[in-house]
């Protein structure tokens, strides 16, 4: 389409450019209860305006309810949802997640229940094109779409960047390519689209301004596409009537008619984004957030977890799928995901604020997980006679077989020192812990099952052999199978030595280094100076002392502020365990001091809480000459390419983000360094800075908020040496074991018990993940993640009745039926296939 200018006296043809408007919002955020009526009058004053939506599912029942006949009209206007019709659902995820804050599992949820939402509404609605009013993308997203039937996704936010962007990339339409390979056609930030100037949260982009045009045009772009999803309560109408001065000819469309009707057919080029293309930062380290993310993160493995055991107790125990629980669980989850409570965490009334209710959304998440979690194991472990034999059935909720320590608490008028055995009389490592009313032992369990030991008392046993001891010098030694471990009072209680017995007795501290392990630094804004762990002597005291753990606590000062570090290490076990509690004293000042709440602007570029430098990190410089970082993210591993993490800017944005873990590997040494953390935040590192996990800003924020110090910082987190890769070493299994510990139930049990081992579904090579497992309809639905970069076939094996087993998309479509053969133990076995980094899904037909 052309339009004709005059210049003098000739007349030329200007290129048509279009123009994406629309709504985002809804009633967590901002959905005015007028605001139906506003849009079916402002649709019928301008028939040619085009709207697509992001509003917040649920946001359709407060209509429906409350303003039932403007509710009537919006359907009547959304009835055509073809390509020709005026209103597009772009974003249907429930809670409106950031997504790259969250997990894999999450992700796919917020699809699915929030589609499901609104076709309870608008029940032929259509769901083509992926776009969001803020950076919600994340590395995974193309598997992800495709597999719920999206053809088109967008990259762009240019409206409301204070979050971040999308790496500038390309030109008219790019083949965005995803870590298992799959591919879909994106609009991405135009290589050309460059930040606004005088802004630090929007791109030219925002409102299709000449010079944005006359660029992408001049790069080969030939229908040059802007972007604006207002927030719902915006009364302006059409944006470019709004802000004025925009390219002329510019046309409303949907983003599906767009992707069908006008841009070109095929994508320019291959874009293999990667999870670093994300360029995103929020206020990481501020208590406040630190909160929201922590919840959110227990929920998560809370809620999966019970989903798995649930899934046992239906198909072992024949118990009723508690599916209103699981609704309810997983949309006071979803919620609490949603990109505004992690933005303006202080944004709402008294008591009300973001940051209150994802308190709220999560601890219903973890009491409606915890019950179902008990009542599942419950009905797998019966109760028998009071007088018969006390059992332990420990449940394993990975899909890999696993020893791990596991804690059980003992019964009432528990008499005698409690022996724990297995099936063949043999007995298990085992230790009393919390004054002996619990004891904690090591416990072999197969993937995705249970096993049973007996618990009897016994005779007292010798003293074992203590795993902890106090040298001479004062420094506290931990010794076990795979570590020895020297703590340094003198000094913070640092780690001064770290060696791995099964990795040639390496040390991995750095000898004569200026950092050390496990330290604690941040810069303190009032004093004018960093402040360490290691300026002070620390407390070690030994809490627990084997045969099966040991642990320490570590009692010191950081700038007159008592914190205290609790070291845990299993027998068997690689990773190391830590809580640090800080106990503030007041409302210091942790960070860059160049920014007050005076001398806040909004527009200006650099912000204080972009500069992780300065932030407090414990810190692991470990003795590793080349560190290569590798990163999870959800359904995804990404290989960074940045030189550092550091940044100060709007404009410089790195992705720093740790979700769940990051290693450090040497390739030529073949060795690596894990870090694990219990909550979403930044992570430092870079040629001269050793690795860092952030643990506390405090100072001014977003929009100038003071990001306050309201309580004490408690954080865990854990690390791990390893030979190999990230792959090789299983760092995502580890990962999985931290996040979801065995579970163990006490019971008597009748001499007719059930099988002492059973595993519902294994595999015969490791590096995949079950992410979840449910029942819909009456089906065994099981997720699968190849948490590896190579793509695998393997050969599974199922213990639960079977008619027929299907690989499924996600939204339900069948992409094949898989054949299956009965052994003569009834189980079923059949053979799958998933690339590297893919994700897949069985349906199971009983």
């Amino acid at each position: 389409m052309l339009a004709f200018c005059c210049a003098g006296n000739g007349v030329f043809a200007a290129p048509t450019a279009w123009f994406v408007d629309g709504y985002h919002g809804g009633i967590y955020g901002h959905y005015p209860p007028s605001f139906t009526r506003f849009m079916v009058d402002a649709l019928n004053a301008h028939p040619d305006w085009k709207l697509n939506l992001e509003i917040e599912p649920v946001t359709w029942d407060f209509v429906q309810t409350n303003t039932p006949e403007d509710y009537a009209a919006f359907l009547k206007l959304a009835a055509d949802q073809s390509v020709k019709g005026r209103i597009e659902f772009v974003n249907p995820a429930y809670g409106q997640s950031y997504l790259w804050t969250a997990s894999g599992e999450s992700m796919i949820q917020q699809f699915h229940i929030g589609m499901r939402k609104i076709r309870e509404h608008f029940t032929n609605a259509e769901f083509q094109t992926y776009s969001s009013e803020e950076p919600c993308f994340t590395s995974a997203l193309p598997g992800i779409l495709k597999s719920f039937g999206f053809d088109h996704a967008v990259l762009k936010n240019p409206n409301t960047c204070w979050g971040g962007y999308t790496r500038a990339f390309g030109g008219e339409l790019v083949n965005w390519i995803g870590p298992d390979g799959t591919g879909i056609p994106t609009v991405p930030r135009y290589a050309i689209e460059s930040l606004k100037p005088g802004s630090t949260w929007e791109t030219m982009a925002c409102a299709n301004a000449p010079e944005y045009v006359d660029a992408a045009i001049q790069a080969g772009i030939q229908h040059p596409v802007g972007m604006c999803l207002q927030d719902a309560g915006w009364r302006f109408g059409p944006w470019l009537d709004y802000v004025h001065g925009s390219y002329e000819p510019s046309i409303s469309t949907t983003w599906r008619n767009y992707f069908e009707n006008i841009a070109i057919k095929t994508p320019g080029q291959d874009w293999h984004f990667n999870q670093e293309d994300v360029q995103v930062s929020l206020v990481w380290g501020s208590q406040v957030l630190q909160g929201i993310a922590r919840n959110v993160h227990r929920a998560e493995n809370r809620i999966v977890a019970a989903e798995k055991l649930a899934t046992l107790a239906s198909v072992f125990g024949d118990e009723n799928w508690p599916e209103a629980k699981f609704e309810n669980a997983w949309e006071s989850l979803l919620l609490s995901q949603h990109h505004d409570c992690w933005i303006v965490p202080y944004n709402g009334r008294r008591n009300n604020t973001w940051a209150d209710k994802v308190a709220a959304w999560t601890s219903n998440t973890v009491q409606q997980s915890s019950e179902i979690a008990r009542n599942a194991m419950e009905t797998l472990a019966p109760p028998g006679a009071n007088d018969a034999p006390y059992q332990v059935r420990v449940f394993n909720t990975l899909a890999i077989g696993r020893t791990n320590a596991v804690i059980v608490d003992l019964p009432e008028h528990w008499a005698g020192n409690p022996i724990i055995k297995d099936q063949t009389g043999k007995a298990m490592a085992s230790q009393g812990i919390d004054g002996n009313q619990k004891l904690l032992f090591s416990a072999p369990v197969p993937p995705l099952g249970y096993e049973i030991f007996v618990m009897e008392p016994g005779a007292k046993s010798d003293a074992p052999k203590p795993l902890v001891s106090v040298q001479t010098n004062g420094c506290t030694i931990i010794d076990t199978d795979l570590y020895r471990i020297e703590l340094d009072p003198a000094h913070g209680g640092v780690i001064r030595s770290l060696v791995t017995k099964q990795l040639s007795r390496r040390e991995w501290c750095q000898p004569g280094g200026e950092r050390s392990l496990n330290e604690l630094r941040g810069y303190f804004t009032q004093a004018g100076k960093f402040f360490s762990s290691a300026d002070n002597p620390a407390r070690i005291e030994i809490l627990e002392n084997g045969p099966v753990r040991a642990q320490v606590r570590v009692t010191g000062q950081i700038a007159s502020n008592p914190f205290s570090q609790v070291i845990t290490v299993t027998e068997g076990q690689r990773r190391i365990d830590c809580h640090v509690r800080i106990d503030w004293q007041s409302n210091v000042r942790v960070g860059s001091d160049f920014e007050t709440k005076d001398s806040f602007h909004r527009e200006h570029d650099r912000k204080a809480f972009y500069d992780d430098r300065f932030k407090l990190q414990v810190l692991f410089p470990v003795s590793l000459k080349q560190q290569k970082i590798f990163k999870d993210a959800p359904f995804d591993v990404t290989a960074s390419k940045l030189p550092d993490t550091f940044f100060d800017s709007w404009r410089n944005i790195k992705n720093n983000i740790i979700l769940n873990w990051v290693d450090a590997f040497d390739p030529e040494e073949k060795l690596g360094f894990s870090l694990f953390t219990d909550h979403t935040t930044s992570y430092a590192h870079g040629p001269q800075d050793p690795l860092g996990l952030t643990l506390l800003f405090s100072g001014v924020g977003l929009w100038g908020r003071d990001y306050h110090i309201h309580g004490p910082t408690d954080v865990n987190y854990s690390f791990m040496p390893h030979a190999g890769n990230w792959d090789q070493a299983q760092v995502e299994a580890e990962n999985g074991a931290w996040n979801e510990p065995l579970l163990a139930q006490v019971y008597h049990t009748m001499n007719n018990a059930k099988s002492a081992c059973l595993s519902l579904l294994a595999f015969d090579q490791s590096g995949w993940v079950v992410p979840t497992m449910r029942l819909e309809d009456g089906k065994v639905i099981v997720r699968l993640f190849n948490a590896t970069e190579r793509p695998i076939t393997q050969q599974a094996v199922y213990a639960g009745s079977v008619a027929k087993v299907e690989q499924v998309q996600l939204n339900g479509a069948v992409i094949r039926e898989i054949p299956f053969e009965k052994s003569a133990d009834g189980k079923s076995h059949f053979r799958i296939s998933l690339p590297g980094l893919g994700v897949g899904t069985l349906r199971i037909t009983r």
